[in-house]
Formats: C-alpha cells, structure tokens, sequence
C-alpha cells in the first residue's frame, strides 16, 4: 500500500467490504 493517496478506489472499495461485514454479522447476530 504505497499510493494511498490517489488510490481512492481502493479505499471506497476497503469501506464498502467492511461496512458489508458489519452489516452481515449485525444481521447475523440479531
């Protein structure tokens, strides 16, 4: 993970995974 700066694709694609998985074990849970 060098460019983190201009890679913002990445890092929308990091947010939405881990906001998916929150939302999963949330669902999951309940």
């Amino acid at each position: 993970m060098s460019g983190y700066g201009g890679g913002s694709g990445f890092a929308l694609i990091v947010v939405l995974f881990i906001l998916l998985i929150i939302v999963g074990v949330a669902f999951v849970g309940y």
